[in-house]
């Protein structure tokens, strides 16, 4: 709400509430109503933050920006943690600017997406038997909600 001051120092409430893009993406909110021009940023830990923009150009040109940095801070994921139970988890996302070229972070990027919606499909052809409750379903649940929005 305030004015930016490039040359004031960040507070220890800016740090508090900044919103890290790393592995984060920027879209249309179409679920939202309410108000016209809304962009909807989700963020690696699976927060969602709603932006309103003056106008649609302007909007596009906040997604755009976003995902752009949001990919140059972007490094390729480290392999998930292995457990003894047969669980799910997630792969951890690093913070840190990737260090490929653009070049090579699109070839990683379409790999990455070849590979996730295999994945994804993979894992939709096996979905759990419809008398178990519980954890295995949770866990179905949690794996393919991280593989769509991968």
């Amino acid at each position: 709400q305030d004015e930016y001051k490039p040359e004031k120092a960040l507070s220890e409430e800016d740090l508090k509430n900044a919103v890290s893009v790393h592995h984060a993406l920027a879209s249309k909110a179409t679920d939202y109503e309410k108000k016209p021009n809304v962009l909807k940023l989700k963020t690696a830990d699976w927060r969602v933050l709603l932006f309103q923009a003056q106008s649609q150009e302007e909007m596009q040109t906040w997604i755009n920006k976003i995902n752009c940095v949001a990919a140059v801070f972007s490094a390729p994921p480290f392999p998930a943690a292995i457990g003894s139970q047969k669980k799910f988890s997630r792969p951890l996302l690093p913070a840190t600017t990737t260090k490929l070229s653009q070049d090579e972070q699109l070839k990683s990027h379409e790999a990455k997406l070849k590979q996730i919606s295999t994945e994804l499909a993979e894992h939709r052809s096996y979905p759990p038997d419809k008398k178990l409750k519980g954890k295995e379903v949770d866990d179905y649940k949690l794996k393919d909600h991280y593989l769509d929005f991968e």
